[in-house]
């Protein structure tokens, strides 16, 4: 399906739990679309969203989790 093709109006989103509580660097993410997760940045909601294949959202999210993306490569 092509982004153009997705409409977003309706959609749900939520704030991921790890963006940060202050207002700033915040991610949401709708579960509104099957096989899609679109995110997009809370501090500008009227801007482009990214469209993402859930099972690369899924292995994008076990990376974070699994420290994979720190300073020391998730050791």
């Amino acid at each position: 399906m092509a982004s153009k093709d997705v409409d977003l109006s309706g959609a749900r989103w939520r704030k991921s739990s790890y963006s940060n509580g202050t207002g700033g660097e915040c991610v949401e993410v709708s579960d509104d679309h099957p096989g899609l997760v679109p995110v997009r940045d809370s501090k500008n909601p009227e801007g482009a969203a990214l469209l993402i294949s859930a099972p690369a959202w899924n292995a994008f999210v076990a990376a974070v989790r699994s420290a994979a993306f720190s300073r020391h490569g998730g050791r």
